[in-house]
């Protein structure tokens, strides 16, 4: 997940985008407080969410309402609501509010950058630049980073225009493919490095991100050699391109004795005003058998 601030009418409406499933969420609260300019827009989506839930008979209204960590006025991570696009265009409909359609332009704008980026990923690649910039990274990482997000729009592609289903079958193989070269689940190297709502991939270290890319780049070469279609015969190719990049990691852990898979992280220091580095890496050498962080 990458957090990225926006505005509508000079308001901060909070919202992530997920790589995996290329889904915009939104806080609703956020979005609650532009529609009605109440005092505590918190209460007011409290017991809007409890009319709504009576009327669906369900404790929750929508159920692609879902909650992340985002950061709050006082600094801290907080839990939030959150929703899609479509999901606040239908809440939006229950609020009484002058600002109702100029929030519906507002949403389907959104979907057309969106869509902008697709046809031209330069614009994509641009806003990624200036935001890591901004948070200190070096030239370096970025086009490391960049690289690597190229060679996976590559294999997205290829999923998408092979019987693949944006959401939850892209995430299922991206963890296959993780699975296999690092040792360890997507969600397990997350909680290795401390990462919450975060995008695993905005805290890899160089090596992390250049064997990302190789598993990435091997998984849609061998899934085009054999015109890989579905589900079932992707995973294979997964597998296959993930296992490439597992056994270049062991090669280098076994030259280097260091582990490439590692707990660093760019999380801001606690310390104000420092910027945030990548912690250094865990002494212990990664096994090549080792599933578990």
């Amino acid at each position: 997940m990458k957090i990225l601030p926006t505005q509508f009418d000079g308001q901060a409406i909070r919202r992530l985008y997920d790589e995996a499933t290329d889904t915009w969420w939104f806080s609703v609260v956020d979005v609650v407080q532009v529609l009605t300019d109440s005092n505590n827009a918190r209460r007011y989506w409290s017991d809007l969410k409890r009319k709504l839930a009576q009327e669906a008979g369900s404790e929750q209204p929508y159920a692609e309402i879902v909650q992340f960590k985002l950061p709050s006025t006082d600094g801290k991570q907080r839990e939030t609501d959150c929703a899609s696009a479509q999901t606040l265009l239908r809440l939006v409909q229950s609020i009484p509010s002058p600002k109702a359609e100029p929030i519906k332009l507002w949403l389907a704008k959104v979907g057309y950058e969106r869509m902008q980026e697709i046809a031209d990923p330069a614009q994509a690649l641009d806003r990624a630049r200036q935001t890591w910039q901004q948070l200190g990274r070096s030239d370096k990482w970025i086009q490391q980073r960049m690289t690597g997000q190229e060679t996976r729009n590559k294999l997205t592609d290829y999923w998408a225009e092979h019987g693949i289903a944006p959401g939850q079958e892209f995430a299922l193989l991206t963890n296959l493919i993780h699975q296999e070269w690092a040792g360890l689940s997507v969600a397990q190297h997350k909680a290795k490095k401390g990462l919450k709502s975060q995008n695993l991939r905005d805290h890899m270290s160089e090596a992390e991100l250049i064997f990302t890319a190789l598993a990435e780049l091997s998984t849609r070469q061998i899934a085009a050699a054999q015109d890989a279609t579905g589900l079932q015969e992707n995973k294979g190719a997964a597998h296959a391109g993930g296992r490439i990049a597992r056994q270049a990691r062991q090669q280098l852990e076994a030259q280097t004795g260091q582990s490439v898979v590692t707990g660093g992280n760019y999380l801001p220091s606690q310390a104000e005003g420092t910027a945030p580095q990548l912690q250094p890496p865990t002494a212990e050498l990664a096994h090549p058998s080792r599933k578990k962080p």
